[in-house]
Parts: C-alpha cells; structure tokens; sequence
C-alpha cells in the first residue's frame, strides 16, 4: 500500500518540529526540557503534580492536557510509541513536588513498563510518586478482565476531576483516589471509519469503503468486529447500548453524567456534533441526566476517521469537582456547562 501523504520533511524529525511549532504559538505557556521531548508548567510545591505520557500522533493528548488545575506536564514519544524511562523521568523531575506526583498513565504495555521503571528511578532520587492506570476502552476486553482495558480519550475527564483534587490541596494519596474513582466511573467506545498510519510508513491495513471498525483502538489495533456502514442514528444506538449495558441503566438514572463526544483527527465537527445530537436524544429517552456536554478533538489518530463517546458519572464530590474551572490551551471548563 502507498505512503499516506502527510505535510512533514523528515518523519524521524516530525514530533520534534511540531514540539517547536506548539512552544511558538503559546511561547509563555509551555516549558520544554533542555534535552528530553518534555512539556510542562512550573509546579506549586504545596500542591499534588499530575504526569501523562504517551505516544505523539494523538494529539492534542496528552500534552495539550498540560494547564491550569489539569496536568502538570507531559512525557511525549515518537509515533504511537511510548516515551523512554529516561523521558519520563524528567517529565517528573521537571514538576517534582512536596506534595508528591500522581502519573496518569494509560494502560498500554510499553507506557506501563516505562513509567513503572522511571517511577523506580524516581524514587530513588527521593521523590514521592503514585499511579492511576487509564483502562476506560470498553470494547478493548471483557468486563470480567477490565484491567486489561486501554486507555483512551477518557483520560480528559479524569484529569479533570484529578487536577481540581490536587488544586484544592488534597493529599497524594486523596488525589489519587479521586483519580481512580473517576477512572472506574468513566467508560468509552469509538468505531473508525478508516485506517490510520505512521509517517513515513505504508499504511499496514485498510477498512473496507463499504465498513466500519467497531471498537478500533486509537494505534489502529482491531475492534470487536467489522460492520457494514449505516446511518448515524444506528451506530450511536449501538455504542449507547454497549455503554448502558457496561454501567448499568438504574446507576445511569441515579447519577447526572458528562458526556465526552471526541472525534478522531479527520471526522469534521459537522459530523461530531449529529453525533452528539444523537447521543443526547438517546440519553433523554432513556430518562438520563446529562450534567454537561464536551465535543471536539482531543484524542486523535492521525488521518483516521472516527468518533468515540465517553460518559462518566458523577457522585457528589466529583461534581463539585468538576465545577472546578480549568484551562489549557485545547480544553476550557470556563464555558459551556448543560443548563448553566
């Protein structure tokens, strides 16, 4: 199969040139690492830092997560491949803290490894540091082996509830359990449209004209199943099902949820928003209460076309929370807000 076409000059420079484009356009935002692909913001010693990391081609995740009562800073890799120990180390480091770091991490094998390796390190340095797993990709194993689940755009809700936790001036330990609490009430499923690709290579698959992906990861990895493509109003009633089935109607009824409608790199905000129309006409007439309603593109994959959903659900706390005000570059909590 051919490249795909992809305005760059080197793929083997590419993440290290769209770093230095991102810094240009928010120059007194953005702090980089002398020599490591690190972003961050100079930390608060009184308060929790929180740490992410992945694999660039998904953005604006994660670094773009980096702002005001959200993340701390950001360890980026090459292409859908995880950072190195030594990177995310200085992601750390770069925001170490009295209070302690909390490392968001998603759970994928190489992001694990790395970050337990590079939490080792760090601890030996003498920093204090805990981990919360990002497993909310329901179409990615059974309930029953949960653990094995990937992380994906979910991430942006759970760093909502965290940053707001460790803004407060909770503990470490508070704010990761807060953090894992949203993390087990946040679920998500995404289908594809069509395939990705890595710069530079050949696009190693292909979704058939007349299908769709249903449950394809975010690096291309297959999905439940593939399906002949059908109306908008029918592909959001099966992944709202899926979702109503993994929480349970009655908790959905009892609690307000958010919902995250994110779009993969090439699906167009004409189309995320019929989508969000759609998710919320289901929602209604299943009697549950939207809190509040996110749409854009926040966890990409390159060329892909695509969407996914995420709802989490809100007890008490996590809604005052998540009323907290947040801001980055990317996501703002400032505006928006069902009913508000």
């Amino acid at each position: 199969m051919p490249d795909v076409k992809k305005l760059m000059n080197d793929p083997n420079t590419i993440v290290k040139e769209s770093i230095e484009g991102m810094l240009l356009a928010y120059p007194n935002y953005y702090q980089k690492h002398s020599d490591k692909t690190v972003l961050f913001r100079s930390p608060d010693q009184q308060k929790v830092s929180l740490v992410s990391g992945g694999g660039s081609g998904h953005e604006p995740m994660v670094a773009g997560l980096i702002g005001d009562r959200m993340l701390s800073g950001a360890a980026l890799g090459n292409v859908f491949a995880s950072p190195d120990p030594q990177t995310i180390l200085a992601a750390m480091e770069s925001v170490k803290s009295d209070a302690g770091i909390l490392n968001l991490v998603w759970n994928y094998a190489g992001d694990r490894m790395n970050f337990d390796t590079a939490a080792e390190f760090a601890e030996m340095k003498g920093l204090k540091i805990d981990t919360v797993i990002i497993n909310d990709d329901i179409a990615s194993a059974p309930k029953e082996r949960a653990e094995e689940r990937r992380g994906v755009a979910g991430i942006l809700l759970i760093a909502k509830i965290a940053g707001a936790a460790a803004d407060r001036g909770d503990d470490l330990a508070s704010v990761k359990a807060l953090a894992q609490a949203a993390t087990d009430n946040t679920k998500t499923i995404g289908i594809a449209l069509s395939a990705c690709s890595i710069p530079g290579k050949p696009r190693n698959f292909m979704i058939a004209e007349d299908e769709f992906e249903y449950g394809m990861g975010i690096h291309g990895e297959p999905g439940i199943k593939s399906e002949v493509f059908k109306d908008a109003k029918s592909i959001v009633q099966d992944m709202m099902d899926d979702l109503i089935e993994e929480f349970g109607l009655e908790k959905l009824q009892s609690e307000e949820v958010v919902v995250l409608v994110n779009g993969m790199a090439a699906t167009t905000s004409l189309e995320l928003f019929l989508i969000n129309q759609e998710v919320r006409e289901y929602l209604a007439n299943k009697k549950i209460t939207v809190y509040d309603n996110v749409v854009g593109k926040y966890c990409t994959s390159l060329e892909m076309a695509g969407a996914s959903i995420s709802l989490m659900t809100l007890d008490d706390e996590r809604k005052t929370l998540y009323d907290v005000p947040a801001a980055t570059p990317f996501y703002s909590r400032y505006i928006g807000g069902v009913g508000k």
